[in-house]
C-alpha cells in the first residue's frame, strides 16, 4: 500500500462520478483526493472527494465514511454541504458542495508576512465575525451530537464572494450516539487539540470548543502561537506539563488593539480542565457578541 501523495490519479479526469463528471484534481490530503466536477442535472460545479480502495484499511474507510455521513446530515450555511454517497469498483467517494476560496489558514499565514508588524494579525472585527459564525455552526453540530474533534483554520474555508466561513473536513468527527472506532487513538491537530484528546480520555463537545478558542487566540496575535517547540511531540508533552499556564502572554499584550476583556474570553475557552470552559459554543459566542457591542461599536 502506498500513499496518495505519489498516486497518479490523471485517468480519473472525464470520469463519471454518481452524477458528475471529474474536470481536474483540486486538492490531496490524507484521507482522499478532491476533484472539480460537473453535476450534469443541475448544470453546476461541484466537488467529489474519492478514496481509493487500494489504501482502504477499516480505520480509513470508518473516517471516509465518517466524514460524508457526519457533514450530510448536517444543514447550516456555514458547513460544508454533502449530495451524494457511494462507490465504484476503484474507490469511495462523496460529492459536496465547491467553495470557491482560500483557507482561513491562507489568510493568517498571508497577514504573517505583512511588512507593517502592526497588521500581522487579522483585523479584530473580521476575526470575531468570522468566530462567531464558526460557533453557531458547531453548536448545530453538537445539536445533532456530533463532534467535529479536527476544527482549526485549514478546515475553515472562506468563500471569496460572501467572505463566508466554511466548516469541512468532518473526517474526526465523533457521533455521540453510535459507536467510536477510534476511541483509543489520539486524533486531531496538535496546537488545536484539547488536553483530553492528547490523553486519549473520552471527549465531548467541550473539545472543540478548545480549539475554537486557540484559534481565535492565533488570529488575534502578530506571530505564531507556539514558538521555541521543536516538534508536535514537545508540544503535545507542554501542554499537559503547564496546563493553563501554557499561554506567556496574553493577547492584548500582542496587540494593542484588544482590551484585556479578550484575554479572559480565550482563557475561559482553552482551560485545561474542560468543566471550566464555556459549557456550550452558545455561551462562547454570547461572551465574543458582548464584547463587540461594548468595545467595538459600529462607526
Amino acid at each position: 500500500m502506498g500513499t496518495i501523495s505519489k498516486l497518479n490519479f490523471d485517468h480519473l479526469i472525464g470520469r463519471e462520478v454518481g452524477t458528475a463528471v471529474l474536470i481536474k484534481e483540486l486538492a490531496r490530503g490524507g484521507m482522499g483526493v478532491i476533484f472539480v466536477a460537473y453535476q450534469k442535472s443541475l448544470k453546476r460545479q461541484i466537488a467529489v472527494k474519492i478514496l481509493p480502495k487500494s489504501m482502504l484499511t477499516p480505520i480509513t474507510a470508518e473516517f471516509f465514511r465518517q466524514e460524508a455521513e457526519s457533514a450530510a446530515i448536517l444543514s447550516h450555511p456555514n458547513i460544508i454541504q454533502v449530495y451524494e454517497v457511494g462507490e465504484t469498483e476503484e474507490f469511495l467517494f462523496f460529492t459536496m458542495q465547491l467553495v470557491k476560496g482560500y483557507s482561513l489558514d491562507y489568510y493568517i499565514k498571508k497577514a504573517r508576512k505583512n511588512p507593517i508588524p502592526s497588521k500581522r494579525a487579522l483585523p479584530v472585527r473580521s476575526t470575531l465575525k468570522i468566530i462567531i459564525q464558526l460557533l453557531d455552526a458547531l453548536d448545530y453540530a453538537h445539536s445533532q451530537e456530533i463532534i467535529h474533534r479536527d476544527v482549526k483554520p485549514g478546515n475553515v474555508l472562506m468563500e471569496s464572494h460572501t467572505k463566508r466561513p466554511i466548516l469541512m473536513d468532518f473526517g474526526l468527527a465523533k457521533v455521540i450516539r453510535g459507536d467510536d472506532p477510534s476511541s483509543s487513538m489520539m486524533l486531531g491537530t496538535p496546537i488545536y487539540m484539547a488536553p483530553e484528546q492528547i490523553l486519549k480520555k473520552d471527549i465531548d463537545f467541550r473539545a472543540d470548543i478548545y480549539a475554537v478558542g486557540t484559534m481565535l487566540f492565533e488570529m488575534l496575535i502578530p506571530r505564531p502561537l507556539f514558538t521555541g517547540l521543536k516538534s508536535a511531540t514537545e508540544l503535545l508533552e507542554t501542554k499537559i506539563e503547564l496546563k493553563d499556564n501554557l499561554f506567556k502572554e496574553l493577547p492584548s499584550k500582542l496587540n494593542p488593539r484588544l482590551r484585556p476583556e479578550i484575554d479572559d474570553i480565550i482563557l475561559r475557552a482553552t482551560r485545561y480542565n474542560p468543566e471550566e470552559r464555556f459549557s456550550t459554543c452558545r455561551e462562547f459566542r454570547e461572551a465574543l457578541e458582548t464584547y463587540m457591542a461594548e468595545y467595538l461599536p459600529l462607526a
